[in-house]
């Protein structure tokens, strides 16, 4: 990214010199983020993340119209959806996945998208997309899937898996925060949200963020060249994490167990433990976990998509969210162990209700 910020600092869309030079690096990060996903380069839309890249897919496509999405999307396509003309919203088994007869249930005369998230952000639980795919082009409805926590944990083809539109979010592999992208099938016109020059082929008015774009193709590459070999260390690290609890720890569950997830992800709920206070012995003892979608972070409500899939808001509640990265070891697993042992075990003494 640092020559894009200084010594390739022309305008993307300016025809100088300097502006073509930034225009290259542009193109071949399109071209990168293509590869990704199975995709051509005419095919993506730079946004400045998932957030963007869900709105411009479902209001751009279905503002006037009937969107069905599920109980357990993320923030930015449940508020997205909420702006179309009406939504209808499907409901998930217990391990948190949508029936695709569901699905097809929902459909109307009008429904103009169906919007489901390839994998879940706080269980890393995936949905069959290209079931729905099936359906919706068979309906003949477009198919938007926010990939944003699939891109990078999954090989992700959008070809194969038949969609239409599909969100990705940088920060989720590794490139910056503030960047994103949306795959939108050759022959989909979305509204664009953003009103001014004819920037992304007039679907995201706006000068390029051309050092941020940069950061994606390159995180894009890494993820062509080394992603499988990450993902297969992440999982080992992941059942190491998860097995090393329910064994150390009494009355600990997997939400979303026996349903195909991501690598990264464990969402896992102790009987009797306020989730909040289990966060912070945790962060005291240097380990950073999560209570939920760090986009409803400060929510005082159990997470939605715990009570979608049936717990009790006392069962959301003694949840937490363990995600797992590339600087991630063996030996901070075992340490995370250690400190979820020992923290859940002090925490219980002090609430005489569980025992």
């Amino acid at each position: 990214m640092l020559p894009a910020m200084t010594e390739v600092y022309g305008n993307a869309s300016s025809i100088h010199y300097f502006g073509q030079a930034a225009r290259q690096k542009l193109d071949e990060a399109r071209r990168q983020v293509a590869e990704m996903l199975g995709a051509s380069a005419e095919e993506i839309v730079f946004t400045s993340g998932g957030t963007e890249a869900d709105n411009l897919a479902l209001i751009g496509i279905a503002q006037n119209g009937h969107a069905i999405t599920t109980t357990v999307e993320h923030p930015a396509v449940l508020a997205a959806s909420a702006q179309c003309a009406s939504v209808t919203k499907v409901a998930v088994d217990g391990r948190g996945v949508v029936d695709p007869d569901a699905i097809r249930r929902a459909l109307r005369p009008d429904t103009k998208i169906i919007s489901v998230m390839h994998a879940n952000n706080e269980l890393g639980v995936i949905q069959p997309i290209a079931e729905i795919a099936k359906i919706a082009r068979e309906a003949g409805v477009i198919m938007h899937v926010d990939g944003v926590q699939a891109a990078g944990k999954l090989p992700v083809d959008v070809r194969a898996l038949g969609v239409d539109l599909y969100s990705i979010s940088g920060h989720k592999f590794y490139a910056p925060k503030g960047v994103g992208a949306l795959y939108i099938r050759k022959g989909i016109e979305p509204t664009p949200m953003q009103r001014g020059g004819h920037h992304e082929r007039g679907l995201r008015a706006g000068t390029e963020n051309v050092p941020g774009a940069v950061g994606l193709g390159r995180a894009a590459q890494w993820v062509k060249e080394s992603g499988a070999d990450e993902v297969a260390r992440l999982e080992s690290l992941r059942d190491r994490l998860e097995l090393g609890i329910l064994n150390r720890v009494a009355d600990s569950h997997v939400n979303g167990a026996g349903a195909p997830r991501t690598a990264n992800t464990s969402n896992l709920r102790f009987d009797g433990i306020d989730s909040d206070a289990l966060l912070i012995a945790l962060d005291l003892k240097g380990f950073a976990v999560s209570s939920g979608s760090a986009c409803s972070s400060g929510a005082t409500e159990p997470s939605h998509v715990l009570i979608a899939m049936g717990l009790r808001p006392e069962q959301a509640r003694s949840s937490l969210r363990f995600s797992l990265g590339q600087s991630n070891s063996v030996e901070d697993v075992d340490a995370l162990i250690d400190a979820v042992a020992e923290s859940v075990a002090h925490l219980r003494k002090l609430a005489p209700a569980y025992a």
